[in-house]
């Protein structure tokens, strides 16, 4: 398929946001059933909430140089009951609204204990950042089943596509929650470091099992099946038409296999191997520039994960334009 830079940085842009939130949320539940001993000050949910937020709508609006007419956008909601990408549609403004209610809450210290359990006080925030949570984990599943649910693209029909998103998302909002609790809470610098550390080290396990799923794959479909004619050798000698088509710009990237191969490296890199380096060392040594180092080179690297997501999705369709792709 053909990447588009929109896309990328719209699946890239909230997801990080998805898990800064439930960064922040976690936090929140460790010293609700008191396992931090210190909790976060009010202006760190509210600005971490502020990020994330910023970060949804950042993707949002990147979403929209994707549209031919956009100011239709607001048709891609209607079928609902059937598409993927209007439950996305709908999921991604509701959790927007829940982030900015779950900051405000910190910021309005709507704290007061409404169910008491023991030591445990249930508070607005709480029940906020719970509902909060369904909402993010319904958009991952949403935004990742656009592309899971097409049996006929065989790299991305598989549950690790839904897996692979919830966990990139995750690893990048919680290395980012790192790098914003160096300057916002040192005292859950570590808290996130190590949560990232792990986040990141699944994320790595799920997606090369991608890879070597990926690279197992062969066509259902053939030449021949492809364009209904059943001889043993058959060779397309031109396009057929003089110009370009929809078809022949938007289901084939036109980029080498070196490219490709080498794109795949890069993020396994820059998504895995830098960001570990760089937490493991920043939490170490208190070098507290290396954690915003990781942020930044995991986020670069997410964007050559997901150009080569949509890289090497084969359309079938490339069958027929052999001469093209």
């Amino acid at each position: 398929m053909h990447p588009a830079f929109s896309v990328i940085f719209l699946t890239t842009l909230i997801g990080t946001g998805q898990g800064l939130f439930l960064a922040l949320y976690t936090g929140q539940v460790y010293a609700f059933f008191h396992l931090l001993s210190e909790q976060a000050s009010k202006g760190f949910y509210l600005g971490g909430s502020l990020i994330a937020l910023s970060l949804l709508i950042a993707g949002l609006i990147a979403s929209f140089f994707h549209l031919g007419h956009p100011e239709r956008a607001w048709r891609s909601a209607a079928k609902w009951r059937t598409s993927w990408l209007s439950r996305e549609v709908l999921a991604l403004p509701a959790f927007m609204g829940m982030v900015l209610l779950y900051g405000a809450a910190h910021w309005l210290d709507w704290n007061q204990p409404l169910v008491t359990i023991g030591t445990l006080t249930l508070s607005a925030t709480m029940v906020f950042g719970a509902l909060g949570t369904v909402l993010c984990f319904v958009l991952f599943v949403c935004t990742a089943m656009i592309y899971a649910c097409l049996k006929f693209l065989q790299e991305w029909h598989s549950p690790l596509t839904v897996i692979n998103y919830l966990l990139l998302g995750s690893a990048s909002g919680f290395t980012l929650a790192t790098a914003y609790s160096v300057y916002a809470a040192p005292e859950l610098m570590g808290f996130y470091g190590k949560w990232a550390i792990i986040i990141t080290l699944l994320a790595m396990v799920t997606r090369v099992a991608s890879l070597m799923r990926n690279c197992k794959l062969k066509p259902k479909s053939t030449l021949q099946s492809a364009i209904g004619v059943r001889h043993n050798k058959i060779v397309q000698q031109a396009q057929g038409f003089m110009g370009g088509s929809f078809n022949t710009r938007e289901f084939f990237h036109g980029k080498s296999k070196i490219l490709l191969r080498s794109v795949k490296w890069v993020f396994l890199i820059t998504v895995f191997v830098l960001p570990l380096l760089l937490l493991a060392g920043g939490l170490s040594t208190s070098v507290t520039v290396l954690l915003s180092a990781a942020f930044l080179v995991q986020y670069a690297g997410l964007l050559a994960e997901r150009w080569f997501f949509f890289a090497q999705a084969n359309h079938p369709q490339n069958l027929y334009y052999q001469a093209i792709s």
